[in-house]
C-alpha cells in the first residue's frame, strides 16, 4: 500500500473531522436538521483515522524490527525476525481493513438482481453447462440467505438450459446485497471438458453467457406504452405439447430496442406479465448503464473489467480440475465444490481487486 497516498488521505480526513467537530460543537447544533448526518459522518471518519493510526503504528514496529535485524547483536536479530513475522501478518490484515473502509460504498450493492444465464457456443454441451451454472448460482444465493425465484427457464433437448432467468432478492439476509456479491459474474464463462457423448475422449470448449442486471421498480424507469407490443399465447410444455387451455403466456416486445421478453411459467396471465415487465425494466436499465460506462475514460475503468457480457471472464477446465478468472489471474481447484455453490473464495478475491482498483 502506498504510504504517501495514505498520508494524503489521512490529512484530508483529519480536516473533515475537525470541520464536523466544529459544526457539532456550535450552540444549538443539535437542532440543525443536518445534526444526525454530521454525527454519523464524524463517527465514520473517526473509524478510518483510528485504522490508519493503527496501521502506521504496525508499520513503525516493522521498521524497528528491521533495524534490530540489521544490528550487530545476533540474539536480538533472531528475536526481531520472529517478531517481524508476527507483526507482518497483522500489517496485512490491517491493510485489508483500510482498503475496505476507505473504498467509497456503492449504493447499488444493496440492490436485488435479475440473473440471466444463456447457452452460447457448443450446442448441447453449452446448455448442459448453463444448467450447472444456474444450479451453482441458486445454491450460492441460498447459502447467503437470499431469496431466489425462477422467472423463466427454457430447456434444451438434452435436459440442459437454453436460457434461465432468476430474481435474487436480499430480503432479511445480512451483509452486501445480491448485486454487491454477484455483479462481477457478468460475462462469458468458458468450459473445457470431455462431453459424456464423446467416445474418443476429445475435449470440447463451450461457452455460457451470464448477465447480472439490477432489479428496478416501475417508478425508476419510464416505459412508453406505445413502444410496446404485447402478445399472449397458450403456454406449452417440453416437446411442444400444450399445457394450458387459456392464453396465459406473455411476450413483450420493446420496439425501439428490439428487446423481447416472454414468460409462461405461471398459470396466471397477469403474473406472467408482471414477471416479463420486471425483466424488461432490468434490461432497459442495464442498457442505460452501459451507455454511461462507455462515456468513462479508460483510466476510470475497473481493474476487473467493465462487466460487459461479451468479455470472457472465466474458464472451467475439468481435465485439470481448475477454474481461472482471467481478470485477476486467479486459479482455484475443486471445480465440483464450486459448482455446488461454494463461490466465496472467487467472489472475495474479485471484491478485493475491485476495492484496490478504486
Amino acid at each position: 500500500m502506498d504510504k504517501k497516498k495514505i498520508e494524503e488521505i489521512a490529512k484530508k480526513l483529519t480536516e473533515q473531522f475537525e470541520k464536523l467537530k466544529s459544526s457539532l460543537s456550535e450552540p444549538n447544533s443539535h437542532q440543525n436538521p443536518s445534526y444526525p448526518q454530521w454525527s454519523k459522518e464524524q463517527r465514520q471518519i473517526q473509524e478510518k483515522l483510528e485504522a490508519i493510526s493503527e496501521w502506521n503504528k504496525i508499520a513503525q514496529e516493522i521498521q524497528n524490527c528491521d533495524e534490530l535485524i540489521a544490528s550487530e547483536d545476533p540474539e536480538l536479530g533472531e528475536l526481531a525476525k520472529s517478531e517481524k513475522e508476527r507483526v507482518s501478518k497483522k500489517y496485512l490484515e490491517f491493510e485489508e481493513v483500510i482498503t475496505r473502509i476507505l473504498t467509497p460504498p456503492d449504493p447499488k450493492d444493496e440492490k436485488d438482481i435479475i440473473l440471466e444465464i444463456r447457452a452460447g457456443t457448443g450446442g448441447d454441451e453449452s446448455s448442459l453447462f448453463a444448467q450447472e451454472l444456474a444450479r451453482m448460482y441458486v445454491r450460492f444465493a441460498q447459502n447467503k440467505g437470499f431469496i431466489c425465484e425462477a422467472l423463466s427457464v427454457s430447456l434444451s433437448g438434452k435436459g440442459g438450459y437454453k436460457e434461465a432467468i432468476y430474481t435474487i432478492e436480499k430480503k432479511g439476509a445480512t451483509g452486501p446485497g445480491p448485486y454487491g456479491v454477484l455483479k462481477f459474474e457478468s460475462g462469458v464463462h468458458r468450459v473445457q471438458r470431455v462431453p459424456t457423448t464423446e467416445s474418443s475422449g476429445r475435449i470440447h470448449t463451450s461457452t455460457v453467457t451470464v448477465a447480472v442486471l439490477i432489479e428496478v421498480e416501475s417508478y425508476e424507469i419510464n416505459i412508453n406504452p406505445s413502444d410496446l407490443r404485447i402478445d399472449t399465447y397458450r403456454a406449452s410444455g417440453h416437446g411442444g405439447q400444450n399445457i394450458q387451455k387459456t392464453d396465459s403466456a406473455v411476450r413483450i416486445t420493446h420496439i425501439p430496442t428490439g428487446f423481447v421478453v416472454q414468460c409462461q411459467d405461471e398459470r396466471s396471465q397477469g403474473r406472467n406479465r408482471e414477471k416479463a415487465f420486471k425483466v424488461l425494466r432490468a434490461r432497459l436499465n442495464q442498457m442505460v448503464q452501459e451507455e454511461q460506462e462507455k462515456k468513462l475514460s479508460e483510466s476510470r475503468k475497473m481493474l476487473i473489467g467493465t462487466g460487459d457480457r461479451s468479455e470472457k471472464i472465466r474458464t472451467y477446465n475439468f481435465p485439470q480440475d481448475r477454474i481461472t478468472d482471467h481478470r485477476i489471474n486467479l486459479s482455484i481447484h475443486n471445480i465440483q465444490d464450486v459448482l455446488d455453490g461454494h463461490l466465496d473464495e472467487m467472489i472475495l478475491a474479485l471484491q478485493k481487486a475491485d476495492r484496490e482498483s478504486k
